[in-house]
């Protein structure tokens, strides 16, 4: 019997059945961590690009928990300044990728399927997800794209907008309803508008645009908002679900995504025509 979507959501609002391991893409060359499952040949794995001054630890236990579903989440902790270039972190997603599939990552030889990609991001790492989407559809040498998630997405230069038209592939974008460092009128909203591929957007309610990150951090002298939990559960659940259903093919978890979700409602769902 096929599972309600609350009782999906309730599933994948927990850690997953696997054991978490930690490390360092600096091993392999490029600032950052990575979360794997403890062992695995042909994982689906996805990049996450972080927002804009936020160091990667504001996202561990998001990274974690996609880990602990048997997917492998790592994220690049380049373009940290005040003044970053979204081209060139969109660029390190896609090295990210490149990586964590030609490596063999933990002690026993776990692996990533290079036809199991996925990228995501919070805030501007949002954005550039976008970006990094669009330079993999139009260049067959960067990692095929599956999918893409982002949560309160921001524009970036050059516009996230502009590149989401090339992207054929599905996407998920998670808005902030009290969101005033991008309000999803002109960020999330417009990227989904200009999605070239079958899209969704859902409003999460009562949430900012740090609600994602998690912990302390001086940037929330800068920027409206903090930490929520509720956010930071329903990003992880839905994550989990599109990542799950998009990259490995299972149909267990369609109908989450299909449905409306207490404090995450449908604003748009879009299959464009073949």
């Amino acid at each position: 019997m096929a599972s309600k979507p609350k009782q999906l959501l309730a599933e994948l609002s927990h850690p997953g059945p696997h054991e978490v391991l930690r490390g360092n893409l600096a091993l392999v060359g490029l600032p950052g961590v990575v979360f794997t499952p403890r062992s695995g040949l042909g994982l689906p794995a996805i990049a996450f690009g972080h927002g804009w001054l936020q160091p990667t630890g504001s996202y561990r236990h998001l990274l974690r928990h996609l880990a602990s579903w048997g997917i492998v989440a790592a994220a690049p902790a380049t373009q940290r300044g005040p003044l970053p270039s979204h081209r060139l972190l969109a660029g390190d997603l896609l090295t990210t990728l490149d990586l964590i599939t030609t490596v063999r990552l933990g002690p026993d030889g776990i692996s990533v399927d290079p036809a199991k990609l996925g990228l995501a991001g919070h805030s501007t790492g949002g954005g550039s997800a976008v970006l990094a989407a669009a330079q993999a559809a139009e260049n067959d040498d960067r990692p095929q794209i599956r999918a893409v998630a982002t949560i309160t997405p921001a524009q970036t230069l050059p516009p996230a907008t502009v590149s989401a038209r090339s992207v054929t592939v599905p996407g998920l974008h998670l808005a902030a309803g009290e969101d005033l460092v991008a309000p999803p009128v002109g960020h999330a909203e417009a990227i989904a508008d200009a999605w070239g591929g079958p899209v969704q957007l859902r409003t999460l309610g009562k949430s900012s645009h740090l609600g994602v990150t998690e912990g302390r951090h001086w940037s929330q002298l800068l920027l409206h908002g903090k930490p929520h939990r509720g956010t930071q559960q329903l990003t992880r659940a839905l994550f989990t679900a599109f990542f799950l259903t998009h990259l490995t093919g299972t149909t267990k978890y369609q109908p989450l995504l299909d449905a409306d979700v207490k404090r995450a409602p449908i604003e748009v769902q879009d299959e464009p025509a073949a």
